[in-house]
């Protein structure tokens, strides 16, 4: 028996990786639908509060508050795929650890 095949959950776990560094540099691109429209909408409500000579203290919560939640989001996603990954890995230890408990030796 070979090592189990976790290449396809590497790989995800990597490219999960990247995509929160990118919001920690706040990139847009990682962000999903509803993460895009509150990181717009709070950015137009700013400009608009700006424009109006008022604060964007509140626009800047939002932001803040959005900007948090995905990094939160990508955070349980990478967990959630190391301990796939985890229990990929025991399942294949223990089958070679019964195989090699059960043979002729």
């Amino acid at each position: 028996m070979g090592k189990p095949d976790t290449r396809r959950l590497d790989k995800a776990i990597r490219e999960t990786e990247r995509k929160l560094e990118a919001v920690r540099n706040q990139e847009m691109w990682p962000l999903n639908g509803r993460e895009r429209r509150a990181v717009l909408g709070a950015v137009t409500s700013g400009a608009y509060n700006l424009h109006r000579g008022n604060g964007t203290a509140r626009a800047d919560r939002r932001l803040d508050t959005t900007w948090q939640s995905a990094e939160t989001r990508l955070i349980a996603e990478i967990t959630a795929l190391q301990v796939e990954r985890q229990r990929i890995v025991n399942e294949a230890a223990a089958a070679k650890a019964e195989k090699k408990s059960s043979g002729w030796w």
